[in-house]
């Protein structure tokens, strides 16, 4: 296997300052080493370039959009180089909205390749939020929405088609601080989430076999992985931490299944903020996490491809 890591240092659509430290974090605990003893192919292929943060109020409803456009689309341009490539592409965040760039391509890849996409979105939150819905207007709260067409042009119209994706297309997992007006979208949208509720009835093995249903051999899934998505305790460097979330041996058996479908063809690693963490636990976390992703179990196991 071939993997690529795309670093993108900006916090331009979060609420808290940080996590353009994310890619260093993830570079200090050791991603590509740790991938390398999987016996992948990894290439750092370095960070993509953007406009600082400005730390500017919202305008009509969005904090930063030029600035936020601007990285996504360098994000874009460096997934579909890689995917073109052969290459398994690993965006290392940044904050979430950067995804709207990975996940663009990646749907654009998937439709010139005849394959079927399923997104696996793991997070607290469901990112599903409009100009009108935001309470705060950052648009790390709004790549959902923007990927299946709510959300200004320049965001929305970067894959090959608008929208990036079809509802059927995207899973929610973990989700357990959604907005009000979020909460109507997603009934309105008939999105297949399945919150923490779902996870405390029903358990971590059942949401993951039916976010993972009908997978087959043309199936690309892409996994986008805001670090929120643990319990703060298990994750404390996170920009928008909320109690409650799926332990660490939760969150491994999620990656684990993943890993069992053979599938995996992209990944977001978004949201680790170093400035709130300790002694880089939440990056060494990440890690951890994309080892389950690639063989690392407790006993010998074999996947599907």
């Amino acid at each position: 296997m071939k993997l690529t890591l795309i670093g993108a240092p900006t916090d331009i659509g979060a609420s808290v300052a940080g996590c353009r430290l994310g890619p260093g974090a993830l570079r200090v605990a050791g991603i590509g080493k740790a991938l390398r003893a999987f016996g992948v192919d990894v290439r750092d292929a370095g960070d993509v370039t953007g406009p600082p943060n400005p730390q500017s109020p919202p305008v009509d409803g969005y904090r930063h959009l030029p600035e936020v456009i601007e990285w996504n689309r360098a994000v874009r341009d460096a997934v579909a180089a890689e995917l073109a490539d052969g290459r398994m592409p690993v965006l290392m965040g940044g904050d979430h909205s950067l995804a709207i760039g990975s996940i663009s391509a990646i749907a654009a890849h998937c439709r010139r390749a005849g394959k079927k996409l399923r997104v696996i979105w793991v997070d607290a939150h469901a990112d599903i939020n409009t100009n009108e819905l935001t309470p705060s207007g950052n648009i790390h709260g709004m790549p959902v929405a923007c990927l299946l067409g709510d959300g200004p042009e320049e965001l929305t119209g970067m894959s090959d088609r608008k929208p990036a994706i079809e509802v059927d297309n995207i899973r929610q997992v973990g989700l357990r601080s959604v907005d009000p007006g979020e909460k109507r979208v997603l009934v309105d949208k008939g999105l297949e989430v399945f919150d923490m509720r779902f996870l405390d009835e029903a358990g971590m093995r059942h949401a993951m076999e039916r976010a993972l249903h009908d997978i087959d051999g043309d199936t690309h899934i892409h996994l986008s992985l805001d670090l929120d998505f643990v319990d703060p305790q298990v994750a404390p460097g996170v920009g928008t931490p909320v109690v409650g979330g799926p332990t660490y041996r939760e969150a491994q058996l999620a990656m684990e299944m993943i890993a069992d479908t053979g599938r995996l063809g992209s990944i977001d690693l978004v949201e680790i903020n170093p400035a709130l963490d300790i002694r880089n636990t939440t990056a060494e976390l990440a890690v951890d996490l994309v080892e389950s992703l690639f063989g690392k179990s407790t006993l010998l196991r074999f996947t599907e491809a």
